[in-house]
Order: structure tokens, then sequence, then C-alpha cells
């Protein structure tokens, strides 16, 4: 039977239950087990599609086309697994589905309640998804980290934590694990580390009929022997079971502190793993996983050369709106045996009406992008800081400094060069200005234009390489492995106006892969002759992993490290 290990968090929202979790979750894989993982959010949108990033973080697109919480990233990235939109649970998921079976007449014209269908609707929802066999092995998860969003005593969350109470003796105390995350402030000169905030969390949980089996302290500092004996003591956990989550080199550490305090000893005892029936092969596998992601951790902790990496975006404001992008920037330059800076820069800052307005932050930002090894220009929406983008794209395409454009970067990039290059003064994208008379960037004709929601060219779809000889001697078609097809995510609703391309391709520029399917629409751009300019109009962000970067941010920092040509001549 799949066994449940339940994440909760207390005290404030963003603690890092899902990185405890994902980490958790890698610990158990390393020992030969299947895991999978469930994020619950308790907000009322279906999904997190039309949530602004500067409200609630980067919406990370799966491969089934589901917009989802950035939890789920955390997921696939830390278990490398492939997770679908059924394993992000909403409340408007879940009210969806029982008002659709009410209407059907499913429930027998019983009074349809909280408790038991919603509840009910929930733990169904769990034990279905926890039970699809793994896309790697085939097996069916031994393991399904649940993630519940939120904080512990939050209305939105009731339902989610009733559910679990009953859930607990549905499937049986051996089954069923429940992980609390909490914050163990440090306060005053002296740094006094403070307990009331988790016994109050704790106390609160425990009267929603909820007990923790395993703390986890979020501190600044590492627990104090006495803080771990008393928080056991007030919030009856075993000493063993009260780890220190502190602050670490990086979060790529946290897997390795927890496995150093024991953590797979506790859950082994607790949910009695039958560690000896493990197949051979799968704990060997586990062994190896575990080996290298001690390694990749490690180099975290050398003493590396800095790329320096210029982020035009629009969303600067809240980091964790490009979380995968940082994630991906990351994995490929400790592949590379490389640190890398991000110098975050507003778009908009680029632009002239900021250097009338504010030039000391104009000429700020500028001198920001000019002392960048690289620019990457992010996706967006909306006609803010477009123009900003574009101006640091003629930077880097003019002064021949390494560029990667991801969806909207892909646009702006077309943008850029159908004006400077091609000599159409205004070009324009039909997102801006839908009445333009030189639309270089369209709107998709079979994409809903009222509805918002789950609408847009979602997920993965394949990409394939053009046979012309610029394809065959490109940077990106070499990093990909000279494979004529690849799969990535998407996620946008306009596309390069395929009118246009022969005018861009006169020009120099070159649309090395197209869509699979129709073979109208462009995938990658590359420009000729420049250290490496590349714009993608998927999301490679999404499918990068710490021991499997992704190949256009691999070629984007050796490129800015000057890297490159070596690392392409020992392909």
């Amino acid at each position: 039977m799949t066994k449940y290990v339940v994440v909760s968090g207390g005290v404030i929202s963003g603690i890092g239950k899902g990185i405890i979790a994902s980490s958790t979750g890698l610990l158990l894989k390393t020992l030969g087990l299947t895991v999978t993982a469930i994020k619950i959010d308790p907000y009322l949108n279906i999904d997190a599609g039309t949530l602004s990033p500067l409200d609630h973080g980067e919406v990370y697109i799966l491969d089934d086309g589901g917009e989802a919480d950035l939890d789920l990233g955390n997921y696939e990235r830390y278990l490398s697994l492939t997770l679908t939109k059924e394993n992000n649970i909403t409340t408007g998921k879940i009210y969806k589905s029982v008002i659709d079976r009410e209407r059907r007449g499913d429930y027998l014209g019983k009074t349809v309640q909280v408790v038991p269908h919603i509840t009910n609707e929930i733990q169904e929802w769990i034990e279905r998804v926890s039970r699809i066999p793994n896309a790697q092995n085939g097996r069916i998860p031994d393991i399904c980290m649940i993630e519940l969003g939120g904080t512990v005593g939050d209305i939105e969350s009731a339902p989610f934590v009733e559910a679990m109470r009953q859930f607990q003796f549905k499937v049986g105390h051996e089954n069923f694990c429940l992980i609390h995350v909490s914050l163990v402030p440090v306060v005053g000169a002296v740094g006094e580390q403070k307990t009331k905030p988790t016994q109050a969390s704790v106390r609160d949980l425990r009267g929603l009929g909820l007990s923790p089996d395993i703390l986890a302290c979020r501190s600044s500092l590492p627990l104090e022997a006495g803080i771990c004996e008393k928080l056991s003591m007030f919030c009856q956990v075993p000493g063993s079971n009260v780890f220190s989550i502190h602050d670490c080199e990086s979060l790529y550490h946290i897997p390795l502190l927890l496995r150093d305090q024991g953590i797979l000893d506790v859950l082994t005892s607790r949910l009695k793993l039958d560690i000896p029936s493990i197949p051979k092969s799968f704990a060997d596998e586990g062994a190896d996983l575990l080996q290298k992601w001690t390694n990749f951790a490690e180099l975290k902790l050398r003493d590396m050369s800095v790329i320096k990496i210029a982020v035009v975006g629009k969303y600067t404001n809240l980091q964790d709106s490009y979380i995968s992008l940082v994630k991906a920037l990351e994995h490929a330059a400790l592949n590379i045996e490389r640190n890398v800076e991000i110098l975050w820069v507003e778009a908009s800052d680029l632009e002239d009406a900021v250097k009338s307005q504010d030039p000391m932050k104009y000429h700020e930002s500028w001198k920001t992008v000019c002392s960048s090894d690289g620019i990457l220009v992010p996706g967006g929406f909306g006609s803010r800081g477009f123009e900003g983008k574009i101006h640091a794209i003629k930077w880097a395409r003019e002064q021949n400094i390494p560029f990667l454009g991801i969806c909207l970067g892909l646009q702006a990039a077309v943008v850029e060069f159908a004006r400077n290059v091609c000599g159409v003064t205004d070009a324009q994208s039909s997102e801006f200005f839908p009445d333009t008379a030189t639309p270089f960037i369209v709107h998709m004709p079979e994409i809903d234009r009222v509805n918002m929601g789950g609408t847009m060219r979602l997920g993965s779809r394949q990409s394939q390489f053009t046979d012309d000889k610029h394809t065959m001697d490109s940077f990106i078609y070499k990093l990909y492995g000279s494979k004529k097809l690849i799969s990535e995510r998407h996620r946008h609703r306009y596309e390069v106006n395929p009118d246009k391309v022969p005018e861009i391709e006169a020009k120099g520029m070159k649309f090395v892969a197209r869509d699979a399917d129709s073979g109208n629409r462009m995938e990658i751009l590359e420009l000729p002759g420049h250290p490496y300019f590349v714009a993608t109009q998927f999301h490679p962000e999404c499918i990068s992993r710490p021991l499997e970067p992704s190949p256009p941010f691999i070629g984007f920092l050796l490129a800015a490290s000057g890297q490159l040509e070596n690392h392409l001549a020992d392909l």
C-alpha cells in the first residue's frame, strides 16, 4: 500500500514546506523507493494560470498543460518526476468536482456539505493520484508526499485539514506520517531562540485532530540542545524527531542536512518501511542518486569563477516569479563548474521615459546591463517593459554579448531585428497594438480571445529542427545532441507571424526549429556569426534538473564564460 507523508506549516507562510517535502522525498528515493508528490493549494482558483506573478510567484507549467504552483517545480526538480495537473489540488478543483457530481445527481438527493462530501472528494483525489504508476519505472509509488499549502489555522485550509484528520484513520497509523514545519525565531542581541510560536502552532494543529510525528524547525541558526528538548516536551514529539532546518549554504544542502540528522531512520521506523525487500537494482539507483546529489551540492561550496547574468524582466520585484529560471541558471552553472550571479534589471527602467523622470535609475540599470557577461530576457505578459527588453536585446546583438530569450524574449528579439536590421521601423506585436500594420507577432488563430484561464498553448510540444545547413551548424542544434525532435513546455498566446519569416531570414536571422505538427510555428531562433544569440518560444527552464541541465542554458553560460567553442568541439 502507498504510504503518505503529509507536510503542514505553522506560524507564517512561505516557511519552506515545499523544499522540506521535496528534500524528504528525495531522501526516500535514495533508499530505492518510488516517490510521488501532491501539492494542496487552498485558494478558490481552479489553477494558478490567472494569478499575477507579483502576487503569487511563478506559474509553473506541467507536461500536460497544467498551470500550477511553483512548488510543483520543486518536486519535479528534486524527484525527477513528470507530474500532471492532477498532482495540484485546489479548493476550486474540489468544489467544481463536487458541484458537477451534484448536478449529475450522484449524491441521490442528499444535502451536499463540506463534511462528508468535500472532505471525501479530497481523500478520493489523493488516493487516485497517489496510485498512478511512475512514468520512469512503471511502479505504483511507495510514498506520496503531500504538501498542505497555507498555514494551520487559515480558514481556507480547514476542509483539507479535516480531510487529513479523517485520512489518517482511513489508511492506518503505519501508512500516515505528519511533518509539521514551524518557525523558531531568533530574537535579541544575544540571539535567543524562541519556541512559543511553534508550541502555539502545534497546539492549534492538535486541536484540529492532527498530531505531528516530526517537527521541522526553521531557524537562522542551528537549534540549541535545550531548545530541542523543550520543543519535544511541550509538543509531545520525541527528541529524535525534532529537526533543525537552519540556514545553510544552499537549498541543495537541505536533503543532506536532514539525512545527517537521521530523518530516514525516523521515517523507516514510523512507516514500517521494509527496506530489505527493495529490489537491488532500485537500491543501487538510489545510492547512485545520493552520491550524485552530494557531489552536486558540494560544487556550491567550491571557489569557482563567477558568471554575471543580467535578467531583464518585468516581475523582478518578486524573484520567485522566475524561480525555475533561477534554478536552471544554477543547474547549468554548477555543471560547468562555475557560479552564477544574477543581476536583476527591471525592463521598464531601461526605457527613455525613465531616463527623463529618474535618470539615476536609468543609468544604474544600463550600467548593470553593460557590466554583465550575458543577457537573459524571460517571458511575461503585457506591454509594460517591452521596449526596455528590446533595448537590452539590441545591445546584446550589436555588442556581441551572449543572449538568451525565452517566450516573450523571443518575440522581442524578432521585433528588435525587424526594426533595426530589416528596416521596418514600426514593427510591432499585435499583443500590444492589435491594429498595427506591421504585425511581426500575432495572436494564434485557434486560441480563445475571451476566456483567460487554461486557454493558451500549454504543455509539452514537439519541435523539429530544420534540415538546412544553417541548422546543422547551429549552436543550439549541437547542444541538443543533434536530435531532430525535442520536447519542451509552452505557455503563450502569441507567436511569430509566419508571413514575416522570409523577410527576417533574408536578413540573416534563422529559425532553426519549428513546431513538429505544422512547421509554421517558430520555436527556436539563432543569429549566425554571433557568439551566442538564441531564443526559444518554449520555456526550457521548466524541464531543467540539477543533474540534467537545460541545453539552451548550458550553451548560454558556456558562451558567457568563454567555454562554448571548446565544449562544442568535444561533442
